[in-house]
């Protein structure tokens, strides 16, 4: 058998499960995976809104998971997979 590996594109894009402990960041949209399209709009009703401000105030363990994510005035636990399909970029832009 002849298999291939399709390897991801490099990508700029940069996600909310990359950012660091307390940096902040704000939101620029929700890609979620083909497997859990339901996730666009539960993520939109607990305010992972473009615009909103973000980020990690907490790391679980072992593991770092889940996030403990800062959304507005609100946090929300988060596993990395969710987080991974927010995209984000930094505040000052």
């Amino acid at each position: 058998m002849n298999y291939h590996l399709r390897m991801a594109a490099p990508t700029d894009r940069r996600t909310l499960d990359r950012l660091a402990l307390r940096e902040p960041a704000r939101v620029v949209r929700i890609e979620p995976p083909r497997h859990a399209p339901e996730w666009r709009p539960w993520l939109e009703s607990l305010g992972f809104l473009p615009g909103e401000a973000v980020a990690i105030v907490a790391r679980g363990r072992p593991g770092n998971e889940p996030l403990a994510i800062r959304v507005g005035d609100s946090t929300f636990a988060l596993r990395r997979a969710e987080a991974a399909c927010i995209e984000v970029e930094d505040p000052a832009r």
